[in-house]
């Protein structure tokens, strides 16, 4: 039988307060980032500015894509009228509505990168579209059309832009539910989310082209932004998830339960696999077809240096969900199920990591300070925004039409 609480066996003004210990860590988090990445910027070695800018872009783009997965998981919710979700849906929230901010710091990295650092330099670079230059290359003047300096800069800001205003429209709507009742924001809620959802799902494999791809302007693979779509919504999942464990360890939302880290376990499984289907799909048929201008790209990241880093990836983003996960006891344990994402983060960053690297650093030997610092520096900033953001509303929407079913949700 279900426990059928009711509302007032929980206090439902309950508001998360953001001090002490939690306030501090992020903040010392984000004075190593920042005095990584000012070491690395002001270094008079070419390759370690490189590789801090390198960095920069491959945290900026994770940072930004968590809190797109977090307004795309609201979206969902919305739009397929989830009632479980309901009692930890301010968490997402907070994550979406962040997502401006970090879309602002991954604009002026990519502003940066193309102008200053030329990470970008694949596509944007002198000659390079000009057939009387020494330069000149014949494959990236066909792409001039789509990938030039003005066009890659307003696909960024209208894409980053509509993501943004969608996640903060949604996180707004829910708010102001609390305050007024009634169907009337959760309505409003509902059209934004299904807005959101076509306009991210039609465009983000296009801006992860742009930020990701186009790093290695040469080689393209039209699985590329679904393969990237399912790393990042894993990974915001995972972040979801972990704040919900750590939330209730700190004695926070009483009314989400081991079905609740059931569910929300099953998606982590369910995209990993996903993940894993999309990037085996890309891999085998470009080992199968055997094309120079294609294969170079899979080349690259068998070099010494990259090949272990390669397949531990593939091996933590599949075989750790794989494992674990699929045991229902595993999956509604807190301990494992927080081991679990803080695991496939890690895998995550190391995907990304892949993607990147090869692509804009000429000399590369492993992992460094560089690599900690930046990345501790981007937790910490992101720590600090969401839990802050969090702590300014109540943590249960308790004015939301499907509230109850999520008291009750049982598996």
């Amino acid at each position: 039988m279900g426990n059928h609480s009711h509302h007032h066996d929980y206090n439902f003004s309950e508001q998360f307060t953001f001090t002490g210990k939690a306030r501090a860590l992020s903040l010392v988090a984000v004075a190593v980032g920042i005095v990584a990445v000012a070491i690395g910027l002001l270094s008079s070695n070419h390759i370690i500015v490189e590789r801090t800018y390198a960095n920069l872009l491959l945290m900026g783009y994770y940072f930004t894509g968590v809190c797109a997965a977090g307004g795309c998981f609201l979206a969902l919710v919305f739009v397929t009228q989830a009632g479980w979700p309901s009692g930890l849906i301010r968490i997402p929230q907070a994550m979406a509505y962040v997502l401006p901010v970090a879309s602002l710091v991954l604009l002026v990295i990519i502003i940066g990168g193309l102008f200053s650092h030329n990470l970008y330099h694949h596509w944007f670079g002198e000659g390079l579209t000009d057939p009387n230059s020494p330069n000149y290359d014949a494959l990236i003047a066909g792409k001039s059309a789509f990938l030039n300096a003005p066009g890659f800069l307003f696909r960024q800001v209208a894409f980053m832009g509509a993501y943004s205003i969608c996640a903060w429209l949604l996180a707004r709507f829910s708010y102001r539910e609390d305050l007024e009742g009634g169907l009337n924001s959760y309505k409003k809620s509902f059209k934004v989310a299904a807005i959101f959802l076509v306009i991210f799902g039609f465009t983000s494999p296009i801006w992860i082209f742009d930020t990701i791809m186009s790093l290695e302007a040469h080689w393209f693979s039209t699985m590329f932004g679904w393969y990237n779509f399912a790393a990042i919504f894993v990974s915001g999942l995972c972040v979801i998830t972990l704040m919900v464990i750590l939330l209730k360890r700190a004695g926070y939302l009483n009314w989400v339960n081991e079905n609740h880290l059931h569910d929300l376990g099953k998606l982590i499984f369910g995209f990993s696999i996903f993940w894993t289907y999309v990037w085996f799909a890309q891999f085998m048929l470009t080992w199968y077809a055997n094309i120079p201008e294609e294969s170079v790209y899979f080349y690259k990241r068998w070099e010494p240096e990259y090949k272990p880093w390669f397949w531990l990836s593939v091996a933590i983003n599949f075989v750790v969900p794989v494992l674990v996960l699929v045991n229902r006891d595993y999956v509604r344990n807190p301990k494992v199920l927080g081991a679990v994402c803080v695991v496939l983060l890690l895998g995550h960053w190391l995907d990304f990591y892949i993607m990147v690297m090869p692509g804009t650093v000429e000399t590369h030997r492993g992992f460094g300070w560089i690599e900690i610092g930046t990345a501790l520096g981007f937790v910490g900033l992101f720590a600090f925004l969401v839990l802050n953001k969090l702590s300014k509303h109540a943590l249960v929407p308790s004015k939301h039409p499907f509230l109850e079913e999520s008291l009750h949700h049982q598996i």
